[in-house]
């Protein structure tokens, strides 16, 4: 099947700089994609270029199999929300959604089915003639997404839409677009650099860093199986630890952190051999708290010490740990029912991780002349 969305070799330069460089990707027909990124990392230029704002270097972007290249913006099969929304505020809802079909020249009892059509099915029946003033943050998002909607795009570009909003109606908007995205069944291309939103929201990710892809797939294989130092630091949080590989076998390495700290980890990327140098990431949730190191027998990570600290943040709470020869903090995530729950700073514990849930990565190699 043809994808809605595919972008070849694409590159974006400005002067000597690539902006974009040589990223080619394919988003299936009503699918949620993401590209995730730091500020700075080319997402938004792509997103430009997507929309015809911006042309390519060189590539190709081909929406259900048709070249954009020359296509100009009003004639691409697109639409895109932003960040601020871009409402009109002297316009009532039925008018701002209507917007663009008034520009088609739609007559205007094909305009109130459609938009009336498009409220229903973002949950907003009746508003129509509601000021923008009178709608909250997360119902303005909505009117936004309909105002695009309602002219039936191949493809929705939704450039950072939730940045302006505060986090607990970011947490719900989450829940919203992905909701959306499935009611229109349209292809939905989202941009942020926020990874809890593209984790949450995402059939697929691309992991964007100057300018190109990291790695492109689903959000549990990025968590739980990333392929470049980068992803397994930018995507969620982890323990890091610069190391030494002490000794080889197979894909199990047995590696000394700078401070001393002897750690088991498996392999990732390139090979590694010992001497090498690597970095060590082990994400919190994969260590286990204990009261005896023999309920750790199964681990080949094992440590004894205390808790420093308590990082409290409710089902995401968190405890640090130095072990008792006085080797870095390790951040664990705290158990949410039972005896652990109620953690406190000096309490002495025991934890404990598998080999196989350290992720080792080559160290980067410092610039020639640096």
């Amino acid at each position: 099947m043809t994808p809605d969305l595919e972008c070849t070799a694409l590159t974006k330069r400005f002067n000597d700089e690539a902006a974009v460089d040589n990223v080619s990707f394919a988003v299936p027909q009503g699918s949620f994609f993401s590209i995730l990124g730091p500020s700075g990392c080319g997402k938004t230029t792509i997103m430009r270029m997507i929309a015809g704002f911006l042309p390519p270097t060189s590539g190709d972007i081909c929406i259900k199999g048709r070249s954009m290249l020359n296509v100009p913006p009003n004639k691409r099969p697109v639409n895109m929300v932003f960040q601020h929304l871009a409402l009109f505020p002297m316009m009532n809802i039925e008018d701002n959604i209507g917007y663009g079909l008034r520009r088609a020249g739609l007559p205007k009892p094909e305009i109130t089915r459609k938009v009336g059509e498009v409220l229903e099915r973002i949950g907003l029946p009746g508003v129509g003639k509601r000021k923008v003033s009178e709608l909250s943050g997360g119902q303005k998002q909505r009117i936004a997404i309909a105002r695009c909607m309602v002219l039936e795009p191949d493809v929705l570009l939704l450039d950072e839409p939730l940045g302006a909003l505060d986090l607990k109606l970011r947490e719900h908007m989450k829940i919203e677009l992905k909701a959306l995205q499935a009611a229109f069944d349209t292809t939905f291309v989202y941009i942020t650099h926020d990874q809890s939103e593209a984790l949450v929201m995402s059939d697929q990710i691309a992991v964007m860093n100057n300018g190109r892809f990291e790695q492109l797939g689903a959000a549990r294989d990025l968590y739980y199986r990333p392929e470049t130092a980068f992803v397994a630091g930018f995507v969620g949080d982890t323990n890091r630890w610069p190391a030494t590989v002490d000794r080889v076998e197979g894909g199990a390495l047995q590696l000394r952190t700078d401070s001393g700290l002897t750690l088991h980890g498996a392999s990732h990327g390139r090979a590694l051999s010992r001497g090498d140098r690597a970095d060590v990431y082990v994400r919190p949730e994969a260590i286990r708290v204990a009261h005896t190191a023999d309920e750790l027998s199964q681990f080949d990570n094992r440590l004894s010490g205390q808790v420093t600290s308590i990082l409290f943040n409710g089902a995401a709470s968190r405890i640090l740990f130095r072990d008792d020869a006085g080797h870095e903090e390790i951040e664990v995530t705290l158990p949410q029912s039972g005896e652990f729950a109620m953690l406190e700073k000096g309490a002495r514990v025991h934890i404990g991780w598998s080999g196989e849930h350290g992720n080792c990565f080559a160290a980067p190699t410092a610039a020639a002349g640096a």
